[in-house]
């Protein structure tokens, strides 16, 4: 690995989703800035969507970082559940202790009560579902159910869904039409644009600890950009594979040769173009 060539002190592009390398993005920071209102406005769904790769997850993790402390997070990062399934699954993550033959009314009730007790000492609940794109249709609508439970002043569950532009198609559905009428606040996420992915470059590799000159030239990075359209995750590809093949030729700085070679061996990436 070139590690120890760039002096870094890890792998500054991996794309397992790392909050210690979070870089402030235009969209991001306009998608947590909606979550974060519609929160304090109490609405009971809240939709994030976005492109593979974008970051959902990562920024999933990051709203969960920055919650006030007067909230309780449980997070659902596998949608592909039953009814039931999704109860329990979210009475697990409430530290609830239900018996192994609890039927579906009974699960709600110890719901329902243990959403009372948090709501009665001041704090509010807040679900984060992500990949809702892979939630059945009949798990979406008991998900619409959860979001009854209420006072009568406000609700006693927020719901904050995660998922790729699919998502949208499957709150198309009719058997749905209740809950996509319950979203109040929705923000889809855009790739970075060229002075984007300039900075998010340089800070990755300022968090993984390089301390040198700049390692990404302006037309390594208009390649990069094109290439990847702004994703991050393949962002993140091509920038490893470029450091990789500098690295190979014992130099310090990433060419157009570099990112176009890292582009081509790369699926899901756009012709960089003529620079």
């Amino acid at each position: 690995m070139y590690l120890d060539h760039f002096g870094l002190n890890e792998p500054p592009f991996s794309i397992t989703p790392d909050t210690g390398f979070i870089v402030g993005t235009r969209s991001h920071q306009e998608a947590l800035n909606t979550v974060l209102v519609a929160l304090s406005c109490g609405e009971g769904f809240i939709k994030i969507t976005g492109e593979v790769g974008t970051g959902k997850t990562l920024l999933c993790r990051r709203l969960l970082q920055v919650l006030p402390e007067h909230h309780v997070s449980a997070y659902l990062p596998n949608p592909q559940l039953s009814p039931r399934h999704l109860l329990r699954a979210l009475a697990k993550e409430l530290s609830l202790k239900v018996a192994t033959r609890a039927d579906d009314y009974q699960l709600m009730q110890k719901i329902n009560n243990a959403l009372l007790e948090h709501s009665a000492a001041g704090r509010q609940v807040v679900v984060c579902i992500d990949e809702t794109q892979a939630m059945p249709l009949e798990t979406l609508e008991s998900l619409r159910l959860l979001s009854n439970l209420e006072t009568e002043k406000r609700k006693l569950l927020q719901i904050v869904i995660f998922g790729q532009p699919e998502l949208d198609e499957r709150l198309a559905e009719p058997t749905v039409r209740q809950l996509r009428q319950r979203i109040a606040f929705h923000h889809r996420l855009v790739g970075l644009d060229r002075a984007e992915v300039a900075h998010y470059l340089e800070q990755r590799l300022h968090k993984a600890g390089y301390r040198g000159a700049s390692v990404f030239g302006g037309l390594s990075v208009r390649c990069l950009h094109r290439a990847s359209r702004g994703t991050p995750r393949l962002i993140n590809i091509l920038a490893h594979k470029a450091l990789l093949a500098v690295y190979g030729e014992g130099r310090h700085v990433v060419g157009v040769r570099h990112a176009r070679a890292a582009a081509k061996d790369t699926e899901g990436t756009a012709a960089p173009g003529w620079l």
